[in-house]
C-alpha cells in the first residue's frame, strides 16, 4: 500500500510548506523511497498560466506543457519526483472535471455537492499519482492556503478522509506553523496551538508539527507545543532560519531525525539514510572565493519570486563555478530613459530572462546592445533571446524599427513574430509552445560546447519566434544560428560573433536545474562573467 503525507499550514501564509515538503521528500528519498510530490492549490484558476507574475510568482513549467505554481520547482530541485500536469491540482480543475461529468449525466441524476463528489474527484487525482508508478513508496500531498481560508477546505476534508480510510500508519499530516518573536525575543506559541485547533475542527490530528521560528526551539518549548496540541514531543521540529542557503533545510530536518519519526510513524523498517550529494553541496556552498555580480534585465523586479527558477539556476551555477552570485536586480524601465545605463557599468553579465508585454523592451533592447558592444557576457532566455534579434536588426542592420509584433503590429521590419499555429487563437490558456521540445545545435556553437550533445531537451513557453523571413539578412551580417528545431523550421538560439559569451535560447534551461546538477548554459554564463571580473573587464 502507498503512504501519504499531507502537509499543511496555518497561522499565515509564505511559511514555507513547499520548502519544507521538498526537504521532507529529499530525506525519504535519502532514505530508498520512491517518492511523488502533489501540490494542491486552492485557487479557481484551471493553472497559473494566466496568473500575473506580480500576484504569484513564476510559472513553472512541466515536460507535458502544464503551467503550475512555482512550488513545484521546489519539488524539482530538492527532489528526483517525476513532475507532470498530474501532480498539479487546483480547485479549477476539480470543479471543471466535476462539472463536465455531471452534465454527461455520469451522477445518475444525484444531487451534485462538495462532499461526496469534489472530495472524490480530488482523492481521485492523488491516488492517481500514486498508482502511476507501481514502485511508488510515499506521496507527499502540498495543500496550498493557510487552515480556516474557505478556498482550502475541500482539499482538507479530501486529506482528511485519505487519512480515515488509509489508516494512520499508511496517511500522516504533517502541519507547518508560525512561532513569533515578541518584544524582549521571547516566542509564543499560542498561533501554533490555535491552528493545530483549527487543524482539529476539520477533523485532523497533526502527526507532526513543524514550527517555523527566528531560532532552533528548545526542549521546554517543544514539550509546551506537544502538551497543548497532543503532538508527540519528538514529533516537534524547528524550521528556522539559516543564514546560508534554503538548501541546508533537508540537512538541518536531517539532524532533528525528522526523516526517522516519519519513517517510524508509517511503520517503514530504518534504511540507511545518504545524505552525500545535499553534504557535498554545502561543501561547496562553504568554498567559494570571489563575487560575480549578475545584472538581470527585467520587468517584474518588484516581486522575488517572478524569476524564481531564474535565480535559483544562477545560486546553482555559482556553486558549480565556485563563487558567489550577487543578484543585480535591474528594472528594464528605468533603462530606457538614459543613455548611460549606470546600472549595468559594475556588473559581470547580463541576463534578460523571459517575460510579456510592451513595457521595458526598449530597456532590455538597451541592455543588449551595451553587452554587445562592451564585450560583456550575455544570456538571453525565451525573450531575452529575441531582445538579441530585435537589437541586432536595429542596432546593426540599421532597421530603426525592427520589433516584435507582440509589442509593434506595424514594423516594416517584424524580425520576431508570432507562431504560424497561434494566429487564429484566441484563448491564452494553456495554448503556447508548452513543454519539453528537441533542439539540434549546430556545430563549434557555444550551445553544443555546454552540452555535450547536440541533441537537447528543454522546455519551451512562448508564442513568438525569431523570423524566417530575416533569417538570411541577420546572418549575413555575422548573427550565429546555433541550433534549430530538428525539421529546421525554427531558430532555437542565437549566438554572437567574435564575443567572450553572448547567448540567446528560446527555450527555460532554469526549470531543469538543481543545486547538485547546475545548469549547462547558466554554468558558462556565470563562468564566463568570473573570468570576465578576475580579467578587469
Amino acid at each position: 500500500m502507498n503512504k501519504f503525507i499531507f502537509v499543511s499550514g496555518g497561522v499565515c501564509s509564505s511559511l514555507g510548506k513547499g520548502v519544507a515538503a521538498s526537504s521532507l521528500g529529499a530525506l525519504l528519498e535519502g532514505r530508498g523511497l520512491n517518492v511523488r510530490m502533489v501540490k494542491c492549490d486552492p485557487y479557481i484558476n484551471v493553472d497559473a498560466g494566466t496568473m500575473s507574475p506580480y500576484q504569484h510568482g513564476e510559472v513553472y513549467v512541466t515536460d507535458d506543457g502544464a503551467e503550475t505554481d512555482l512550488d513545484l520547482g521546489n519539488y524539482a530541485r530538492f527532489t528526483s519526483s517525476p513532475l507532470s500536469r498530474a501532480n498539479s491540482i487546483t480547485t479549477g480543475q476539480v470543479y471543471d472535471a466535476v462539472i463536465r461529468k455531471e452534465r454527461e449525466g455520469r451522477y445518475l441524476g444525484r444531487c451534485v455537492q462538495v462532499i461526496p463528489h469534489i472530495t472524490d474527484e480530488i482523492k481521485a487525482r492523488i491516488l492517481a499519482v500514486a498508482r502511476e508508478d507501481p514502485d511508488t513508496d510515499v506521496v507527499i500531498v502540498e495543500i496550498g492556503g493557510t487552515v480556516g481560508d474557505i478556498e482550502s477546505i475541500p482539499f482538507l476534508e479530501a486529506a482528511r478522509q485519505m487519512i480515515h480510510e488509509s489508516g494512520k500508519a499508511n496517511a500522516l499530516s504533517v502541519h507547518l506553523t508560525l512561532i513569533p518573536e515578541v518584544a524582549g525575543g521571547e516566542l509564543k506559541t499560542k498561533p501554533t496551538q490555535h491552528s493545530v485547533k483549527a487543524m482539529q475542527e476539520m477533523g485532523i490530528q497533526p502527526d507532526l508539527l513543524i514550527c517555523r521560528a527566528p531560532v532552533m526551539l528548545d526542549e521546554a518549548t517543544r514539550r509546551k507545543i506537544a502538551l497543548f496540541t497532543n503532538v508527540d514531543p519528538d514529533a516537534v521540529f524547528t524550521s528556522y532560519e539559516v543564514d546560508t542557503t534554503i538548501y541546508e533545510i533537508p540537512v538541518v530536518f536531517f539532524d532533528q531525525k525528522l526523516d526517522q519519526v516519519v519513517l517510524k510513524k508509517m511503520g517503514v523498517e530504518s534504511r540507511h539514510a545518504n545524505l552525500k550529494p545535499w553534504y557535498a553541496m554545502m561543501d561547496r556552498f562553504a568554498s567559494r572565493k570571489g563575487r560575480v555580480r549578475i545584472g538581470i534585465v527585467g520587468k517584474y523586479m518588484e516581486l522575488h519570486d517572478a524569476y524564481k527558477s531564474v535565480y535559483e539556476a544562477l545560486f546553482h551555477a555559482g556553486l558549480e563555478c565556485g563563487v558567489e552570485v550577487e543578484l543585480v536586480k535591474i528594472d528594464s524601465s528605468g533603462l530606457e530613459e538614459t543613455d548611460r545605463p549606470e546600472s549595468l557599468l559594475t556588473v559581470d553579465g547580463v541576463l534578460v530572462p523571459g517575460g510579456f508585454g510592451q513595457r521595458g523592451i526598449n530597456g532590455m533592447i538597451k541592455a543588449s546592445a551595451w553587452a554587445r558592444q562592451t564585450g560583456t557576457p550575455y544570456f538571453g532566455i525565451c525573450l531575452g533571446m529575441q531582445i538579441m534579434v530585435v537589437d541586432w536588426g536595429r542596432n546593426v542592420l540599421g532597421w530603426e524599427d525592427a520589433d516584435s509584433t507582440e509589442f509593434n503590429q506595424n514594423s516594416k521590419h517584424p524580425v520576431v513574430s508570432l507562431l504560424e499555429e497561434q494566429v487564429d487563437v484566441t484563448n491564452y490558456g494553456g495554448t503556447m509552445r508548452l513543454g519539453k521540445s528537441e533542439t539540434v545545435a549546430e556545430p563549434g556553437t557555444r550551445l553544443l560546447a555546454a552540452y555535450g550533445n547536440k541533441h537537447i531537451f528543454e522546455r519551451h513557453r512562448h508564442r513568438y519566434e525569431f523570423s524566417n523571413k530575416y533569417r538570411k539578412e541577420m546572418t549575413e551580417a555575422g548573427l550565429k544560428i546555433a541550433a534549430m528545431t530538428p525539421d529546421g523550421s525554427l531558430v532555437e538560439c542565437v549566438e554572437w560573433p567574435d564575443h567572450p559569451w553572448g547567448l540567446g535560447v528560446q527555450f527555460h534551461p532554469e526549470f531543469k536545474s538543481k543545486p547538485t546538477a547546475a545548469a549547462p548554459l547558466f554554468r558558462d554564463f556565470v563562468a564566463a562573467a568570473r573570468d570576465r571580473g578576475r580579467s578587469g573587464k
